[in-house]
């Protein structure tokens, strides 16, 4: 995969590769596995947060919480669509939200906190919305690409000496993990900002800079928090994004998706339960390379027996709420 935009460079793709894997690495551990200064690295780091949407922000992690995660199709009336993407992009059970179908359609990834949360949104809230005329709800089963793993690992921009430099400890794989209730205030902060400095940590949470670093050395161990970055993928010369709607024979749902992982153009894929049986978010720098990539890799998959494809217009919220747009 390359890069091309006339704003960003390669080394700008490198420095939020690197953040990707570590986002709280410090801007001189990053400079010094990168070859240039520090005041080069924050100096980058700040434009592309004024220009690219760029932020890191700590995202609980659903699948290792053992809890439920849904993906929601809403058929709107048009010109309320938008009303009610930015409405649910506030709330603090949605995770990724775009407006898809001309703008008729919003989508929208639910993360409850709670266990009525998702019941609140999908039996009470949402039916009770006159311009909603159609719900389709999706579980989500099994994630094979996205969550901890970036999308713009696939560049391959950083080598492997530099990713595993940068890398820290995987999380432990057995079983479902917990949040405790005095994690809520450190986990709150680090949602606001990835890279809130422990001082600013001990502030928020009003426990020792000692007891906030072990706390979050274990969530993060234990995969029950990661640090995610977010950005325009524009930014990078990829504007368009699309869900991907696929149906396969049920004996190959599993190495579909495993194929899929390995894709350069999906920046998310996951089992569900409902119509079909797995959804994709696709990026590309257009419409002819969705069409290269439908007809091509995807379409030669064995297994894949239908995909319906649904480009997003905008993007309302991706792990928090910017009110950003295309």
């Amino acid at each position: 995969m390359d890069m091309e935009s006339d704003t960003f460079d390669q080394l700008d793709l490198r420095l939020v590769s690197a953040l990707e894997v570590d986002g709280r690495a410090s801007f001189s551990r990053i400079a010094a596995l990168l070859g240039v200064s520090d005041q080069t690295i924050a100096r980058r780091y700040r434009r592309l947060c004024a220009e690219g949407g760029l932020r890191v922000v700590a995202v609980r992690d659903a699948e290792r919480l053992g809890q439920d995660q849904w993906i929601l199709r809403l058929r709107c009336a048009p010109d309320n669509a938008g009303t009610i993407a930015d409405a649910l992009a506030k709330r603090p059970d949605t995770a990724w939200i775009g407006l898809a179908s001309g703008g008729t359609e919003v989508v929208c990834i639910t993360r409850p906190r709670h266990p009525g949360d998702h019941d609140e949104l999908l039996l009470g809230k949402l039916p009770r919305t006159p311009s909603i005329m159609e719900i389709r709800a999706h579980q989500l089963l099994h994630r094979f690409y996205g969550g901890p793993a970036g999308w713009i690992a696939k560049f391959e921009v950083l080598t492997e000496e530099q990713t595993a430099a940068l890398r820290p400890s995987p999380p432990a794989t057995s079983g479902p993990v917990r949040i405790a209730p005095e994690d809520e205030p450190l986990i709150a902060a680090l949602e606001r900002d990835g890279r809130a400095t422990y001082p600013e940590l001990q502030r928020a949470t009003g426990h020792s800079e000692s007891a906030v670093k072990r706390r979050l050395a274990g969530l993060l161990a234990s995969g029950a928090v990661y640090i995610d970055v977010e950005y325009h993928s524009e930014i990078l010369g990829y504007p368009l994004a699309a869900l991907l709607w696929i149906t396969t024979a049920p004996d190959a749902l599993h190495t579909v998706g495993q194929a899929l992982a390995t894709h350069a153009e999906v920046a998310f894929a996951s089992a569900t339960a409902g119509s079909s049986n797995i959804v994709v978010t696709a990026v590309v720098r257009d419409t002819a390379d969705l069409y290269a990539y439908l007809s091509g890799r995807l379409g030669s998959l064995e297994g894949v027996r239908h995909v319906e494809t649904t480009p997003f217009l905008r993007r309302v919220k991706q792990l928090t709420y910017a009110g950003f747009a295309r």
